[in-house]
C-alpha cells in the first residue's frame, strides 16, 4: 500500500468548492471519481484545504492510498485521462506513508487577482475581481506591510468553521501589478475562514480612497469585522501553495517563496 501525494490545479468556476458534497460537483469527488475508474473501488482524496465554492488552485496539495503497480508517472497519467479538464494532476509522487496533506501543511499562500479598468473583460469574470475605478496601488501595498506579523484577525474573517483561536502569523503580503491586473498575495501559517477575501475587499477600499493605510491598520487592531471592507468575491482568489517542513515534488515544498 503506497501513500500518494499530488499537486494539483483546477478552475473552480465549475465546482462548488473543494470538499465532496451530495448533488454537487466538487473537486474531491472528480479526483475520487478518476480513481474508481482506475481501479474501480473507491479510495479517499485528502485535501491539504478546503477551497470554497469559485476558488481556483494553482498548488493544492492531497494524498491517497493505493496498492497498484503503476509507477508514479504512469499512475499520474492514468488519473488525468479520467479528470475533467478543469482539473490537472502537475505533479505526482510516493511519499512517506505517514504523510498526510493536510495535517502536516505548515503554511498557505494565496493570490487575489483584480481586473482594474474601465470596462469588464468577458474572459476574466469567473477568475477575476473586476474593479473600474482606477486604484491607488501605493495605498494598497503601504496598507498591506500592517498585515505582516503575527495578529488578531477577527476583524479581517467571517464566521465559519470553529477555531480556538484568531491569531493568525503572516509572512508576507505584497501587491503586484501588471498593467490593469493587480494580484494580492498572501503567505502565512494558518488562515481564517474568508480572511484572505476580506483582506482582498479591505485593500480595495483603501485603493478606491475609501479609507487609508493607516486606518486599515486600526482596523486589523480592532478585532471586529464590521469595521472592515466587504468579503471580495470567490472568482478573484487561488491558492499558490501549500508549505510542508519536508521538501516536495522534486525538492521544492510547494508555496515557498
Amino acid at each position: 500500500m503506497r501513500n500518494v501525494r499530488m499537486l494539483i490545479a483546477y478552475d473552480g468556476a465549475r465546482f462548488f468548492g473543494w470538499q465532496r458534497q451530495d448533488g454537487f460537483d466538487s473537486v474531491q469527488e472528480s479526483l475520487e471519481d478518476a480513481l474508481l475508474g482506475i481501479f474501480s473501488k473507491h479510495i479517499v482524496v485528502h485535501g491539504a484545504g478546503r477551497t470554497d465554492t469559485g476558488v481556483h488552485a494553482l498548488g493544492q496539495v492531497a494524498n491517497f492510498h493505493v496498492d497498484t503497480v503503476l509507477d508514479d508517472h504512469r499512475l499520474q497519467r492514468a488519473i488525468n485521462a479520467h479528470l475533467p479538464p478543469e482539473v490537472v494532476v502537475r505533479r505526482l509522487e510516493t511519499c512517506r506513508a505517514d504523510f498526510h496533506a493536510r495535517f502536516d501543511a505548515k503554511g498557505k499562500r494565496y493570490l487575489y487577482l483584480i481586473w482594474n479598468e474601465a470596462e469588464r473583460s468577458p474572459f476574466a469574470r469567473h477568475h477575476a475581481h473586476f474593479v473600474r475605478e482606477r486604484l491607488d496601488t501605493a495605498a494598497m501595498a503601504a496598507a498591506a506591510r500592517h498585515l505582516v506579523g503575527t495578529h488578531d484577525f477577527t476583524s479581517l474573517a467571517s464566521s465559519g468553521s470553529p477555531r480556538s483561536t484568531n491569531v493568525r502569523t503572516i509572512r508576507a503580503a505584497r501587491l503586484v501589478v501588471r498593467r490593469n491586473r493587480l494580484a494580492i498575495v498572501v503567505q502565512g501559517d494558518g488562515f481564517l475562514y474568508n480572511m484572505v477575501r476580506t483582506i482582498a475587499g479591505s485593500l480595495i477600499d483603501v485603493g478606491r480612497g475609501r479609507t487609508t493605510p493607516s486606518r486599515f491598520a486600526e482596523v486589523l487592531a480592532a478585532r471586529d469585522r464590521t469595521q472592515a471592507g466587504p468579503t471580495a468575491p470567490a472568482a478573484g482568489l487561488y491558492l499558490l501553495g501549500v508549505r510542508y517542513a519536508e521538501p516536495c515534488f522534486g525538492g521544492r515544498a510547494p508555496g515557498r517563496s
